[in-house]
């Protein structure tokens, strides 16, 4: 019955199949002996682009399959032999099997591989959108967080939140794996990961049933480097960056093969200081509109963050089919946070009613801990079986106190205040995926696979008043609350290219069972809340190429999505960020779901036109109301979102030297919602543009300058103002061209300054400006050592989605 239903369904998704060109040969080294892991080269003759590439298995054979083109040729590269490049290849209606190559000795062997073309800053593809961060100097000694603000289509805000074109709910992977992090614990962990550890970044606005479907703005895909060559190999990278405070960012990561084993390991090691000058302005009204009072606050916020990173794995080759693995992660960071507000409340004549003064010193210890068991079995043919078995731990120590001072006209005494917090919280993850693909069905790959993911989380909010050094508890804010949430799912997807068009075809079904226990205290009842739902994701993808030489692209893709609301927001607790600002949790949160749709057109490889639209029900997102002057943030659900917009993505080479890249769009956003007791109902568009201008000056220097503006930008609540920063950078190849040393300064002219107002608040509206330390001068030093022959990478992990939604 099964497997009728899968040929049931890979034949509605083709009914016209078309013959197409398979070239394979066997590739022979010294003493007529198959050479393995050696990378093939489909070279056009006209453009001389790279076509496809193929690396040789265990008997030297390799096969390049679902290839259209009118002449071509193979080129191979390989240490220790002389270059090959084949006779002119011309299109057939049979498979292709070339004589086999035998590889000459070189006299002089071959240092590296020759990279054909230089790899492009951003890349379009069938289903994503891939970035590669080495191509910009201004990223050298950064972070992830830093890349992916640089990136197109990709904003990240001053708390450090990820939005993709102006949609919050994007889901960030590491290596096709889940963070399973959110809000500022993302942001940290982000943080922490230094950029020259990036290979690219997926930007994938639709992404294909394989992935769960959490992330109604889709998701973010950042694929660490990791060397794959025999032998012994590596790299380390220093960075140290001044603006008022100092940062520092180093890693090193090392790889050693032998025989039928792969060890690798990654060590980060960085250090970060920061400031943010923040200032708020609140006005209230009374019923009839008329002001009644003002209140400022200043908060100089001092973030102080270290973090300790180990990743360690090793692959076992057990024989030609079959691979073990195994990845252990772990990283303490460490931190503090120490702010300073002063506020002040005044009537509607600039009368002092009263002053405030508080220190609120915080430190937060953030450690985790992960394993990842995998397992690779190829079948038969192109099909294989990946099995992944993931355990994570997340663990957070948060201490904070703080100290209020207040003061009255005509009163010398000052009233003093205290109330210390301890606010421990523990997740863990296990998660079970199992991922069959490579199936041969009417000349097109059918895949499927399943999931479970278990959840559990526990959180606690120890409240505590302090007078005279005596410590009562504070029943108001103290409270116990442990979630548990299990998923299932299975998948399956169809994809099929024929001669001018590739189509493809997913559907995802997933099951969700959560579960909420507040724990109540002398003052509140225990609660309890239970969730059960099923849901469907179709997703779709089609491209047609008109002609050979790929120079007309148009790709088309819808999906469906859901984002489910982060472990803690879920949390019933309320408590104090200070004396006039609440945050809390809800727990009547319901899930986003979204319909989403891309349409683009590329133009020569060079130049990507698109527009995108989504309408999304039940918008999570961050709300705000005030209650007798005191201003409670906490997610809620907006009716709806609708979303559209238009993007360009052009590569221009002005001159031999000077190279523009440049990324804009225009998107439109309206909100509507009931939020409290105001009615939200408002639309805007707003403009992004981010040009980068590189320089090649010299075979090793190079230089770039770039920069990016936004105009106003409607985000719920909340109005952005427009901003906008220019950096630059310069580089040069040292120690024979295996060093490279970089400078680079960030916001030249001190312009990414965040203001912005939040509004549809009853009887009040607030706004504020922030002095961020934005305008950093770096210096890096990068050096790396290779030798060997690259082998194919594999992918591990099995979770998805759950990391994304931690928020400690």
């Amino acid at each position: 019955m099964i497997r009728k239903l899968l040929y049931l369904f890979a034949f509605i998704c083709s009914s016209v199949i078309f013959a197409q060109n398979l070239i394979s040969g066997k590739i022979l080294g010294k003493d007529n002996l198959p050479l393995s892991g050696v990378e093939v080269s489909l070279i056009n003759l006209s453009s001389q682009e790279t076509l496809k590439v193929a690396i040789t298995d265990k008997e030297g054979k390799f096969e390049l399959d679902n290839v259209k083109f009118d002449e071509a040729k193979i080129v191979i590269e390989q240490n220790h032999y002389d270059k090959f490049t084949s006779e002119i290849i011309k299109p057939s209606e049979t498979n292709i099997v070339l004589p086999d190559i035998n590889l000459k000795e070189s006299s002089k062997a071959i240092e590296g591989v020759t990279i054909v073309a230089k790899k492009p800053f951003v890349t379009q593809k069938i289903d994503r959108i891939v970035i590669n961060p080495d191509a910009l100097i201004s990223n050298a000694g950064t972070t992830a967080l830093d890349v992916l603000g640089k990136s197109p289509s990709v904003n990240v805000d001053f708390n450090g939140i990820v939005s993709l074109r102006g949609k919050n709910g994007v889901q960030i992977f590491i290596d096709d794996k889940p963070t399973y992090l959110a809000g500022s614990d993302l942001a940290d962990y982000l943080r922490s990961i230094p950029s020259s550890n990036i290979e690219n970044i997926e930007v994938i606005a639709n992404p294909p049933a394989k992935y769960d479907a959490a992330g109604n703005a889709g998701i973010i895909n950042i694929r660490l480097k990791k060397t794959l060559a025999k032998g012994f190999n590596g790299g380390f990278n220093l960075s140290y960056g001044q603006g008022k405070y100092m940062r520092t960012v180093n890693s090193a990561n090392f790889n050693y093969r032998i025989q039928k084993w792969n060890f690798f390991t990654n060590l980060s090691v960085n250090k970060t200081e920061s400031y943010q000058d923040l200032t708020i302005t609140r006005e209230y009204f009374n019923p009839a509109g008329e002001r009644t009072s003002i209140f400022t606050q200043n908060s100089y916020i001092t973030p102080k963050n270290r973090t300790n990173a180990l990743k360690i794995g090793a692959d076992f080759y057990a024989n030609d089919k079959t691979t073990f693995g195994i990845v252990l992660n772990g990283f303490v960071n460490p931190s503090e946070r120490n702010t300073v507000n002063n506020a002040t409340d005044q009537t509607n004549d600039l009368q002092t009613i009263k002053t405030i003064h508080a220190d609120i010193p915080m430190n937060v210890k953030f450690k985790n801990g992960s394993v990842n068991l995998n397992m690779t079995r190829k079948i038969k043919d192109k099909q294989e079986l990946t099995v992944n078995a993931d355990y994570i731990n997340y663990d957070s120590k948060i201490k904070q106190s703080q100290f209020n001072t207040t003061f009255y006209p005509n009163n010398p005494v000052a009233e003093n205040t205290r109330i210390d917090s301890r606010l421990p919280s523990d997740v863990t993850i296990k998660v079970l995926k199992a991922d069959y693909s490579g199936i041969n069905l009417f000349g097109g790959n059918f895949d499927f696979g399943a999931k479970s993911s278990f959840v559990k989380t526990g959180n606690v909010a120890d409240f505590r008043d302090v007078q005279n050094g005596m410590e009562t508890p504070n029943y108001t804010f103290s409270n116990n609350f442990d979630y548990k949430e299990d998923i299932h799912a299975v998948y399956t997807n169809y994809a099929k290219d024929f001669e001018k068009i590739s189509v493809q075809l997913g559907l995802r079904m997933e099951y969700s069972d959560i579960k909420g226990d507040r724990n109540g205290n002398p003052t509140k009842i225990d609660t309890t809340f239970t969730k059960k739902y099923t849901s469907l994701f179709p997703t779709f993808f089609i491209q047609y190429r008109a002609d050979s030489l790929q120079n007309h692209v148009v790709g088309l893709s819808l999906g469906r999505r859901i984002d489910r609301p982060n472990y803690k927001d879920m949390n019933p607790f309320t408590y104090p960020m200070d004396n006039y600002t609440f945050y809390g949790g809800n727990p009547f949160l319901r899930p986003t779901f979204s319909y989403n749709a891309d349409l683009n057109y590329t133009y020569k490889k060079n130049y990507t036109f698109g527009f995108n639209y989504s309408y999304i029900d039940d918008l999570i997102s961050e709300t705000n109301e005030q209650r007798n002057g005191i201003y409670y943030s906490r997610p809620g659900n907006f009716a709806k979102q609708v979303s559209y917009g238009f993007s360009f993505n052009g590569n221009f080479a002005i001159t031999k030297w000077w190279t523009l890249q440049c990324y804009t769009e225009m998107t439109h956003n309206y909100f509507e919602s009931k939020v409290y007791t105001e009615y939200l109902s408002d639309a805007k568009w707003n403009w992004f543009i981010m040009p980068t201008n590189q320089f090649i000056i010299s075979k090793k220097w190079s230089a770039e300058l770039a920069g990016q503006y936004q105009t106003t930008i409607l985000s719920g609540q909340f109005l952005i103002s427009p901003i906008g920063s220019v950096r630059a950078g310069i580089a040069t190849k040292v120690f024979k061209d295996q060093g490279t040393l970089k400078l680079n300064i960030s916001d030249a002219f001190y312009t990414n300054q965040i203001e912005g107002q939040i509004r549809n608040i009853q009887n009040a509206r607030a706004g504020w400006f922030s002095y961020l330390d934005s305008r950093v001068v770096t210096l890096s030093f990068s050096y790396r050592f290779s030798k060997g022959n690259n082998l194919k990478v594999r992918q591990s992990g099995g979770s998805e989605t759950e990391q994304s939604r931690v928020k400690i």
